[in-house]
């Protein structure tokens, strides 16, 4: 588990990568904030956690297979997880941040177009 990265994963990547190429301009893992946010855009107050779905737990996703061996650990491991994104989710919102996740699966190729083009939506002003 040491050479399981948590930040500089390709889904992240990917999502940067295209916001950088739109004109957005972030702050990566603000230690500042609880859950330390992937990207961090304080000009429109949003944070964005781009989440592996084995290691969060995603739900109905083909890639959140609990493992065989050492079932109960893993099970709690990932239910602490979730836990955490909970508790970190409300924290943000209480201190007046929007709060936009994505899952590793929505970056897979039928998917990133859409999801990329839907976060931009998700990132402009109400008013443009």
């Amino acid at each position: 588990m040491s050479r399981i990265r948590s930040k500089n994963t390709k889904p992240e990547l990917i999502v940067r990568k295209f916001l950088h190429s739109k004109g957005f301009r972030y702050r990566l893992h603000n230690k500042n904030l609880p859950g330390k946010p992937d990207l961090t855009l304080p000009k429109y107050n949003k944070v964005i956690f781009v989440h592996g779905c084995f290691w969060h737990g995603h739900e109905n996703c083909k890639y959140f297979v609990v493992p065989k061996t050492r079932t109960e650990w893993w099970l709690d491991k990932i239910h602490e997880n979730k836990r955490k994104d909970t508790e970190n989710i409300l924290l943000l919102k209480n201190q007046r941040w929007e709060v936009i996740t994505i899952w590793e699966c929505e970056l897979k190729n039928e998917k990133k177009e859409t999801t990329l083009e839907g976060l931009t939506k998700k990132l402009k002003p109400k008013d443009e």
